[in-house]
């Protein structure tokens, strides 16, 4: 996903819907309700991003729009109501960037107020479009080919780490939709390269904290962080633990490298801790 199509969606979107909700709201600004699963302590700079490609698309927060920022450090349970309350008050533009749950829940509840989305799974096999030539309906985003990225996560594992055979599978089971993702496609690569799958679940950090004993009981040799934002805010407390058992991970974000995960891989870039 690049940042800049993103904002450019969002930034039409909320120009598009800035009349209704300035009629709507009479003298308040428009609001865009920006929806992220990830957690808000370690997000800081994804909202400045957010921030500086809204005003590049135009759209300056504060001055002709205002934002809300939602971030659910993983408590998907609350994006129903989170939409409802959002739809209800007729929000210029919804922008769920990099959720699969909130861009379905954003769907389910409003049928125009336009939604930006990006996702890391097929839009249409998702049902959040029509089509990708002609997507229909309020919503519009991208597709950042999670497929693609997972497929060479697993690749370059395997190159930097030929030995490592039994891989250990890190989802969020309270994420369905993109943990049934994540785990078709790395089955669907894995048989390729001779390596073994062992799927661990955690969804709270008490069952963060359980993954040592699931990593040894599993005897994995190299663990791969399912793109959820739920555990990428917890990628410390894994990192820690992988550490403590000298097990290489790889995940689809760098900000795992950062923290001393051993790779990365985005779908413009790739990321190693040397």
């Amino acid at each position: 996903m690049k940042r800049r199509d993103f904002i450019t969606l969002v930034g039409g979107a909320a120009a598009v819907g800035c009349p209704i909700a300035a009629r709507a709201q009479q003298s308040a600004l428009p609001v865009i309700g920006f929806v992220s699963g990830r957690g808000r302590e370690d997000s800081v700079r994804y909202g400045d991003a957010f921030r500086k490609g809204l005003a590049e698309a135009g759209v300056v927060e504060g001055q002709n729009a205002a934002v809300e920022y939602h971030w659910l450090d993983g408590q998907y349970d609350q994006l129903r109501a989170l939409m409802a309350d959002l739809v209800r008050r007729r929000v210029a533009v919804i922008a769920t960037a990099g959720s699969i749950p909130a861009a379905l829940a954003a769907k389910a509840e409003t049928k125009t107020v336009p939604i930006a989305f990006s996702v890391g799974d097929d839009p249409v096999k998702l049902g959040l479009v029509e089509s990708l030539a002609r997507p229909g309906g309020n919503a519009t985003g991208i597709n950042f080919f999670g497929a693609e990225a997972i497929s060479a996560v697993l690749g370059l594992l395997h190159e930097l780490v030929p030995k490592a055979v039994r891989i250990a599978v890190l989802v969020n089971p309270t994420n369905a939709a993109t943990a049934e993702a994540t785990l078709r496609d790395i089955r669907e690569a894995a048989p390729a390269l001779g390596l073994k799958i062992q799927v661990i679940e955690a969804g709270s950090i008490r069952e963060i904290e359980a993954i040592s004993d699931a990593i040894a009981r599993e005897r994995a040799e190299a663990l791969f962080i399912g793109p959820d934002g739920f555990l990428i805010s917890r990628r410390v407390q894994i990192a820690i633990m992988a550490a403590r058992h000298g097990i290489p991970t790889a995940s689809v974000v760098s900000e795992a490298v950062e923290i001393g995960q051993l790779m990365s891989y985005g779908t413009d870039s790739v990321d190693y801790h040397r």
